[in-house]
């Protein structure tokens, strides 16, 4: 039995995750902004499920869960850092402010919560942190270069974290989700109040476009990140999805074509000397 603290547990893949983890026989620490939400799960699970009031863009909140959670259950053997939403804006339109709180949430609420985790899980000499990105990050769609860029340096942090607990006997995994079928394009969203006509087209604005389809299940998604949790090996990276696999692949063939292109460029800055 493990003891699993997921961040943003009140629906879509977070909720999956800890009925997924419950139901598996593991210890859940579901943290949500407001715990009613979570009623029905403790109520099922009474001695496995605690549910935590969690803000993770504030400190106060981060560490009275985590030391409840621990004080509970003795320690947390895996943090998901779930929690995020969405922002579509064309990079000229962001907002400063509506980005703040983007990257507060996205990026430096999950680092938060790894350095208060981290701690017990050192001494305990394992744990998993599992960070939650997008495939944003390489297929970087229009209007979403600000949420793809909160993801893309939670990875860049996830990479050399991985590096500097692995030896110290801790992993780090990072799951790249493709488009699911969640509330992350309804409530979990935030859109620009400013609008540049100019994008319009790209951003796919003026009502001629279809929405691309929510292939994922989160119930299979979820399935997937405990399966390879369980692993004796997890992956460093987890795509979740067949867009996602399907654009993560074409994203590096496009990239190494550019790089092969250039490479007696890129070798040109060496020194002689």
């Amino acid at each position: 039995m493990t003891t699993w603290l997921i961040t943003g547990a009140s629906s879509g893949l977070g909720r999956a995750l800890a009925e997924h983890v419950l139901a598996a026989g593991h210890q859940v620490v579901a943290t949500v902004r407001k715990t009613s939400a979570l009623d029905d799960l403790a109520a099922a699970y009474p001695d496995t499920a605690m549910i935590a009031a969690l803000d993770v863009t504030d400190s106060f909140s981060i560490d009275a869960a985590v030391t409840t959670a621990e004080e509970r259950f003795g320690g947390i053997d895996v943090l998901v850092n779930n929690a995020g939403y969405g922002y579509t804006a064309a990079v000229e339109e962001g907002e400063d402010e509506a980005v703040a709180r983007l990257f507060a949430t996205n990026f430096f609420g999950p680092v938060e919560m790894i350095k208060a985790t981290l701690p017990g899980m050192r001494r305990r000499g394992k744990g998993l942190i599992v960070n939650i990105s997008s495939v944003g990050v390489r297929i970087t769609i229009p209007g979403g270069g600000y949420y793809s860029a909160a993801k893309a340096a939670l990875e860049g942090l996830s990479g050399s974290l991985r590096k500097e607990v692995e030896p110290l006997g801790l992993r780090v995994m990072v799951v790249e989700p493709g488009s699911f079928r969640t509330g992350f394009r309804g409530r979990s969203a935030d859109r620009s109040a400013v609008r540049i006509d100019a994008y319009d087209q790209v951003l796919g604005r003026t009502g001629n476009s279809a929405p691309s389809p929510q292939r994922g299940a989160p119930d299979q998604a979820a399935a997937a990140i405990l399966h390879a949790a369980e692993d004796v090996k997890p992956p460093k990276l987890l795509v979740l999805g067949s867009d996602a696999l399907d654009g993560f692949r074409a994203a590096a063939a496009d990239a190494a074509r550019d790089v092969d292109r250039f490479e007696q460029l890129s070798r040109s800055t060496d020194t002689t000397a």
